[in-house]
């Protein structure tokens, strides 16, 4: 069974959330194929070393390119998150991309509901 995340790493994570989100925004829908991005939850693991993004993707039809991207742009991912989080933490935590399907779930529930 998993340990309950710390107070430390709650605010780690809640603080990449909102850089990283930030950061795509910026970067506009044009960078990723014209879809939505968004950061919906960010797990950062005891030693916060490794931070893992979920995000969800709309229209879904585009999940598979997008997050092909977000693996490709990475490092600059963690580089940009670097410049912004530089002065809060000592080391930028590795980013591991994961999608996150609740929305669809979510669609899939309510589509079965209409039924």
């Amino acid at each position: 069974m998993e340990k309950p995340a710390s107070t430390r790493q709650l605010k780690v994570a809640r603080e990449i959330q909102k850089d990283l989100a930030e950061i795509i925004r910026a970067k506009g829908m044009a960078a990723f194929d014209g879809a939505l991005v968004t950061v919906s939850e960010v797990r950062v693991s005891p030693d916060l070393s490794v931070a893992k993004v979920f995000v969800s993707i709309f229209p879904s039809e585009k999940q598979e390119p997008v997050m092909a991207l977000l693996e490709e742009n990475n490092k600059a991912l963690r580089g940009e998150l670097g410049h912004v989080v530089a002065k809060q933490f000592r080391i930028v935590p590795e980013l591991v991309f994961l999608l996150d399907t609740s929305l669809d779930y979510a669609q899939h529930i309510e589509e079965l509901l209409k039924k």
